[in-house]
């Protein structure tokens, strides 16, 4: 699976967000995920919300996803 259908997938399921996607191999991805719907929400909180946008694709089509959830303040405090 593409980087671009995983940013694409993860943007429709989380409206306002940003997401940037990368991958060496097509199976690892490297995510992070700028979205105003993570405020109060706990890192694992977070991880689900991503993980709800890509269904069964995870473990299936993408072996394994690193994410770096962050809110859009938490992203400018960060440099991202």
């Amino acid at each position: 699976m593409a980087p671009k259908e995983i940013q694409a997938l993860i943007e429709a399921g989380l409206p306002d967000c940003t997401a940037t996607v990368l991958s060496d191999d097509e199976t690892h991805f490297e995510a992070v995920v700028i979205s105003p719907a993570f405020v109060d929400k706990r890192p694992l909180q977070r991880h689900q919300m991503v993980y709800r946008t890509l269904g069964d694709r995870v473990g299936g089509e993408i072996h394994a996803l690193s994410i770096k959830a962050l809110t859009p303040d938490e992203s400018a405090a960060d440099g991202d």
